[in-house]
């Protein structure tokens, strides 16, 4: 029995002539634990890509940034990665606590290599999870269902100039999105933010697009 395919990659597969390989390829990088190897490769990246589904059984993928090593390997079976502030939408949080089933993609450009990864998650706001995370407002606990790494020849080769200023770092107050300092945002905002961004000054959408086009890394 395949872990990986189902009968309409069955179908496909014996179309293009490619059952064999693709058995071949599931049983050389089909993996059911996390090894060192992926563990190290996982805990030197800063971000990773995050595939949802919602209530309609949409499929949704979001990028989730940090600093490096902010995704946490626990042991062969369980990894674990925070949520930050973002815009109050929860979509992936909304749709992992309705479908724990989820997909992550870890993926280097600098040196090209991913790994893809499939697991069963659970949101949490335990004190202790929280707290290995500054400011984070979950905690998701990923337990492992498959992972496999990828071909990497398609990957471009790119090079990370920065990371992101807005990533919670200790004795450090993190700034504030600056669309948060919108003038028309701020009826929706909560108390904490709406004092910050009463602090920092409104900003005009005009000035945020041009800085966005302009490319400014503060954004």
């Amino acid at each position: 029995m395949s872990r990986l395919f189902g009968e309409v990659h069955r179908k496909v597969q014996d179309e293009q002539g490619t059952r064999k390989l693709a058995d071949r390829i599931e049983e050389i990088a089909c993996k059911t634990e996390i090894d060192d190897d992926a563990k190290a490769f996982i805990e030197s990246l800063d971000m990773f890509f995050l595939s949802t589904v919602d209530h309609n059984g949409r499929p949704t993928v979001s990028y989730k940034g940090g600093h490096t090593g902010f995704v946490q390997v626990l042991d062969a079976q369980t990894l674990i990665f925070p949520v930050y502030n973002g815009n109050g939408m929860q979509l992936s949080v909304g749709n992992m606590v309705a479908n724990a089933d989820i997909g992550m993609l870890f993926i280097a450009f600098d040196k090209p290599h991913r790994i893809r990864l499939q697991g069963v998650s659970a949101v949490s706001r335990d004190p202790q999870l929280l707290a290995i995370y500054q400011e984070a407002e979950f905690v998701v606990k990923v337990t492992l269902s498959e992972l496999w790494q990828n071909c990497p020849r398609y990957i471009h080769r790119y090079t990370r100039e920065s990371q992101s200023r807005y990533v919670p770092v200790a004795q450090c107050q993190t700034p504030l999105a600056e669309w948060k300092r919108f003038e028309f945002m701020q009826d929706v905002l909560s108390e904490e933010d709406a004092r910050k961004a009463q602090d920092s000054g409104f900003i005009q959408v005009e000035d945020w697009m041009a800085k966005i086009k302009a490319g400014a890394p503060d954004v």
